[in-house]
């Protein structure tokens, strides 16, 4: 199945995103960032026991989900970024926390051209290849059904490994 894939190491290296987007319903939408979130909370994340994003959040607009991931409620969200503040790894980037949200919907059924976050991607980031599964030695992950993303995963396992080391 074709998906939508982000490299995040590259993308994460940008200092500025310039990437456009096609999303239909407001022009300015950028649904790159909604996608950055996403993918970054679901794979490096730490999902802190005692999350301290979660804790500064006066809005409730953090919280922890049942499998045991940090999510964010967009609707509460007001952009304060004090979660960005609180995180000790840096993980929630202030530019993921936008006041008015993005969404990206895949460009799901559009024919023809590029979605234009790949044209205008000046790293390359983003594509739409063919990712029949997950590949966890390449650090290749699915979130969701219609998104890939490459990145080395966060796990408190790995890091018990190498203390034991």
């Amino acid at each position: 199945m074709k998906r939508l894939f982000i490299d995040l190491d590259i993308c994460n290296s940008c200092k500025e995103c310039r990437v456009a987007c096609d999303y239909f319903c407001h022009t300015q939408n950028n649904g790159i960032v909604t996608l950055r979130e996403y993918a970054t909370f679901a794979t490096i994340c730490r999902h802190c026991e005692e999350a301290p994003c979660v804790n500064s959040c006066y809005h409730n607009a953090l919280e922890r989900a049942l499998d045991g991931h940090i999510k964010r409620y967009r609707m509460r969200c007001t952009s304060c970024k004090s979660c960005s503040v609180a995180c000790p790894f840096g993980i929630i980037f202030e530019d993921f926390i936008p006041y008015l949200d993005s969404r990206c919907d895949f460009c799901l059924g559009k024919t023809g051209l590029l979605p234009k976050c790949i044209v205008t991607c000046p790293e390359k980031a983003i594509e739409i290849k063919e990712i029949p599964q997950e590949d966890l030695e390449k650090n290749i992950y699915f979130i969701g059904e219609y998104l890939a993303v490459h990145t080395r995963k966060w796990s408190r396992e790995d890091i018990q490994l190498k203390k034991k080391r």
